[in-house]
């Protein structure tokens, strides 16, 4: 049906009937402070040869300040890079904890004893107060996504880190939201302490995710395009959105937002991650 009337209407067009939705909330230039890429951030040396650059970091979402500056719940939201046979620093997390969701190159992961190989697609959710140290093995560098996000008082975190390969998972859904075709890395039975959910979200040619708002105000909510350039439909306006671009979803109750894959032969893939309200979290 959607696929039907993008191609008859055309995407403009069909926007425009959604547009309606969006009187009287975040327009204009606003909606670019929603919006963060890796790209275009200064890159910081931690933990003694990772490069980080921020996508998204701490900020007000109902008014930020500057562009990328809305995370309410999660600590920091980065794209690291270690150079080819370069390794980190023994690093310890105190009251926080990681989750990496790996993009290019080969490396390992060692905690607790544990080693896992880390390639394109593979997740790890590294627990806090476990010992760590990430090693790049091959000619490229290792890149990766990682979220930060903290440990409520109370909460026990998982004993040893945990690993999945989202090339081998399994499809959760296809038809979330009209469209999205859902892999799940982790949820907050797997050991999350802030976040609710962790997800890759692949949408099919021509294929528009249903527009919504969120009835509350406390959600925390990234949609990060990781393969394919598709459209973030924000309010009544679109933006192009690029690998490595992040997009947070405004928390007003008021502005609906969705992802549209305009594209007429290729799939179209996103990192997904959110807080939801209720929050509970595992103890």
């Amino acid at each position: 049906m959607i696929r039907r009337i993008l191609a008859s209407l055309g995407l403009w067009a069909f926007c425009a009937l959604l547009a309606p939705l969006a009187m009287a909330q975040i327009t204009g230039d606003r909606i670019d402070l929603y919006f963060g890429d890796w790209h275009n951030a200064t890159p910081r040396t931690v933990r003694g040869s990772l490069e980080e650059r921020d996508i998204l970091t701490r900020g007000d979402a109902a008014n930020p300040t500057q562009k990328g500056a809305v995370l309410r719940y999660v600590n920091s939201y980065t794209y690291a890079t270690l150079a080819p046979q370069a390794s980190t620093q023994p690093t310890r997390l105190d009251g926080q904890q990681e989750i990496y969701f790996v993009e290019s190159g080969q490396g390992t992961v060692t905690a607790g004893g544990q080693t896992a190989e880390l390639y394109r697609n593979i997740a790890v959710l590294m627990p806090a107060n476990l010992e760590f140290t990430i090693k790049s093995t091959g000619d490229q560098p290792l890149a990766m996504y990682v979220i930060n996000e903290p440990t409520p008082p109370g909460f026990r975190p998982n004993a040893a880190m945990l690993v999945k390969d989202e090339n081998k998972l399994p499809v959760t859904s296809t038809d979330n939201s009209w469209c999205h075709i859902v892999k799940t890395l982790f949820v907050t039975a797997d050991g999350l302490g802030t976040l609710q959910s962790v997800l890759t979200v692949t949408f099919d040619p021509l294929t528009i995710a249903k527009p919504h708002v969120v009835d509350h105000t406390d959600i925390e909510e990234v949609w990060t395009a990781l393969n394919g350039t598709s459209l973030a439909f924000v309010s009544n306006a679109l933006r192009k959105q690029t690998p490595g671009m992040a997009f947070y979803h405004v928390p007003d109750n008021l502005t609906p937002h969705t992802n549209v894959n305009q594209n007429e032969d290729s799939q179209v893939k996103f990192l997904y991650f959110a807080r939801y309200h209720p929050h509970e979290t595992r103890k």
